[in-house]
C-alpha cells in the first residue's frame, strides 16, 4: 500500500478523502454519495451523505447492496485492505483519475447491470484502470437493486435505484472537478439493467443536465405499469404475512426480503397474470409511475425528451445464449420450448408463424434464442436509436458479433460479453468465464475497438462511425478482420419482423 504521506487527498463538500496511487493512477474507493438507506430512510429516495471530520480513508470499496443473484452467489471479490465501512453504507462510489490536479478531463460514469435484482461496483470486471489510462476520469457506483431498489410499496417512491443513480450524477456534477474531471463532459454508460436505468434517466425531467452523452449497451425491453409493479410487490411479501407498505417492511431484515425474492423465483412460472414477466429471470423493472417516470424511453425519446444528448446504443448478436448456457439448456431445447418462446416473446399477432417464415432453416434452439434476444434486448436497443432519431436527436448504433471462445464456444456473442471487453478486464471475473484463460489475441483486438470508440465518444462526442438514420441504418459491427466495420444493420430479419410492433409497457393480464 502507498504510504499515506504520498497518497492523493481530495477535498469534497462532505470532507476530505485519501485514495491510493496505483500504477500511475489516483484511485479512490468507497466514497459515500448518499446516506445509508436504512432505518427511517429505508425504501426512500436517497438523502445527502453525512459529512465527516478529518481525512476519510478511501482505499476500500463500500459494501454491496442486498441482492439475490440468479443461481449460486459469486465469490466475494478481494478487498484491497481492511473493511472500513458500516455494512449498511451501500451507497458509495469509486473514482479512477489520471491526475486529480488536472482540469477538464472527460468523465465516464458506469451503471452496472444485473437483471434489476443484483449488481455491485466492486467486482473485478468493473476495475476501471484501463479506461482511466486513456485520459478519462471514471466513476463506478453502487445503487440499490432487487427489493430495496425496485419493489413497489405504498409509502415508498418507485424506481429508487434510478433515484440512486441520479444522486450519483449529482455528486459527479458537484465534486468531479476536484478529481480532474469536467462536469460538462460527463458520459454515462451502462449495460443491461444499467442501460435500462440510463434509458430512464434520458426521459426523467429531474435528471436533465446531469450528463452530456450516454452509451447504452443492451437495453432491456421490460417496463412496468404501476398496477403490475404493485401486484409484484404484494405477491413478494404475502408469505411474510405483511402488507406491501414501506412502514410495515422498514424493520424487516434485508436478508429476509432477499429470501422472499428467492421464494418468488420458484413461483414465477405459475404467475400467468404477469404475462411475459413470468418467463423472465426477474420480477423487477422500471415503473412508469407518473412521478419519477412519466413515460417509457421509446415514447419519450420520440417526443424529443433527450434530443440534445448524443447516444451510442447497441446490442450483442446472440444475447440470450448467456442464459441458455448458464441454465444448462445448450443442445436441449425442444420444438415445444421454441414454440412457447416465440409465442411469448415474438412480435405481432402470429409470432411463431412469422418467425419460422423469417428463419426457415433455424433449429429450435436458434429460434428460442432469437425470440428471447429480440424482445429482451435487440429490438429495445434498436428502437432506442430509432426513437432518438425520430425525436430530433443523434444516435450511433452498434452490434457486437465477435463470439466468445470460452466454454467451448457455447456463448457466441452473448449478453454481457461487451462488459469485460469495454473495461479491458479480459482475464478476471466474467472475462475469464467468457473468454477463457488465457484470452485469445482476438479478444484484445475487439476490446481495443470498443474502448477506443467509447473513449473517443466521451472525449469528442464522435465514436467513429456515422449517426443512425432509418433509411441507411448504418451500424458499427465490432468483430475481427473483415467481419467488422460499418454496414447496414446486420439483423435485417429482426428489423422487418418487428416493424410495426413497438415495445410496450407490461401490464397485468385479466
Amino acid at each position: 500500500m502507498t504510504e499515506p504521506s504520498t497518497s492523493p487527498v481530495v477535498r469534497t463538500r462532505a470532507g476530505a478523502v485519501r485514495g491510493r496511487t496505483e500504477q500511475g493512477l489516483a484511485v479512490f474507493r468507497g466514497i459515500p454519495f448518499a446516506a445509508p438507506p436504512v432505518g427511517p430512510l429505508r425504501f426512500q429516495a436517497p438523502r445527502p451523505a453525512r459529512p465527516w471530520d478529518g481525512v476519510r480513508e478511501a482505499d476500500v470499496f463500500g459494501p454491496p447492496p442486498p441482492q439475490a443473484p440468479m443461481g449460486p452467489p459469486p465469490p466475494e471479490p478481494p478487498h484491497p485492505g481492511p473493511v472500513r465501512h458500516d455494512p449498511t453504507d451501500w451507497l458509495t462510489l469509486n473514482v479512477w483519475t489520471p491526475d486529480p490536479g488536472a482540469t477538464g478531463l472527460p468523465v465516464l460514469v458506469w451503471v452496472y447491470g444485473g437483471a434489476y435484482r443484483m449488481g455491485r461496483a466492486d467486482v473485478p470486471e468493473y476495475d476501471a484502470a484501463a479506461l482511466a489510462r486513456t485520459g478519462a476520469v471514471v466513476v463506478t457506483a453502487n445503487h440499490r437493486v432487487g427489493v430495496e431498489g425496485w419493489a413497489e410499496f405504498d409509502g415508498a417512491p418507485a424506481n429508487r435505484a434510478l433515484l440512486d443513480v441520479e444522486a450519483t450524477l449529482r455528486w459527479v456534477q458537484a465534486e468531479i472537478a476536484a478529481f480532474g474531471g469536467d462536469p460538462a463532459r460527463v458520459t454515462v454508460f451502462g449495460e443491461s439493467a444499467g442501460a435500462g436505468i440510463i434509458a430512464g434517466l434520458l426521459v426523467m425531467p429531474t435528471a436533465r443536465g446531469l450528463f452530456a452523452q450516454a452509451v447504452l449497451q443492451s437495453v432491456p425491453g421490460t417496463w412496468f405499469t404501476p398496477e403490475l409493479a404493485r401486484d409484484v410487490g404484494a405477491e413478494l411479501v404475502a408469505p411474510l404475512g405483511l402488507p406491501a407498505t414501506a412502514a410495515a417492511l422498514a424493520d424487516v431484515p434485508p436478508q429476509r426480503l432477499v429470501d422472499a425474492l428467492t421464494e418468488l423465483d420458484r413461483r414465477l412460472p405459475q404467475l400467468d397474470r404477469w404475462g411475459l414477466v413470468s418467463h423472465t429471470p426477474t420480477p423487477f423493472s422500471p415503473v412508469v409511475d407518473g412521478e419519477v417516470l412519466s413515460t417509457d424511453p421509446w415514447t419519450g425519446l420520440t417526443g424529443g425528451a433527450a434530443r440534445d444528448v448524443p447516444l451510442v446504443v447497441g446490442h450483442n448478436r446472440d444475447e440470450w445464449r448467456l442464459f441458455l448456457a448458464l441454465g444448462g439448456q445448450v443442445g436441449t431445447v425442444t420444438e415445444e420450448q421454441a414454440a412457447t418462446a416465440m409465442a411469448v416473446f415474438g412480435p405481432g399477432a402470429t409470432p411463431e408463424t412469422r418467425m419460422r417464415a423469417a428463419y426457415p432453416e433455424a433449429s429450435p434452439e436458434e429460434l428460442f434464442v432469437l425470440a428471447h434476444s429480440d424482445r429482451m434486448f435487440r429490438v429495445p436497443s434498436l428502437d432506442v436509436a430509432r426513437a432518438q432519431t425520430a425525436g430530433g436527436g443523434r444516435a450511433h448504433l452498434y452490434e457486437l458479433t465477435w463470439p466468445a471462445p470460452g466454454g467451448g464456444g457455447v456463448f457466441g456473442a452473448c449478453h454481457a460479453l461487451d462488459v469485460p471487453l469495454v473495461f479491458g478486464r479480459l482475464d478476471a471475473g466474467l472475462g475469464a468465464q467468457l473468454l477463457g484463460t488465457p484470452p485469445p489475441a482476438e479478444a484484445a483486438e475487439v476490446s481495443a475497438q470498443l474502448q477506443g470508440a467509447w473513449t473517443a465518444f466521451a472525449r469528442d462526442g464522435d465514436p467513429g462511425w456515422p449517426a443512425f438514420d432509418e433509411r441507411r441504418a448504418l451500424t458499427r459491427v465490432f468483430d475481427t478482420g473483415e467481419r467488422g466495420g460499418v454496414r447496414p444493420y446486420p439483423e435485417q430479419p429482426t428489423r422487418d419482423l418487428w416493424r410495426g410492433a413497438p415495445i410496450s409497457l407490461l401490464d397485468l393480464r385479466a
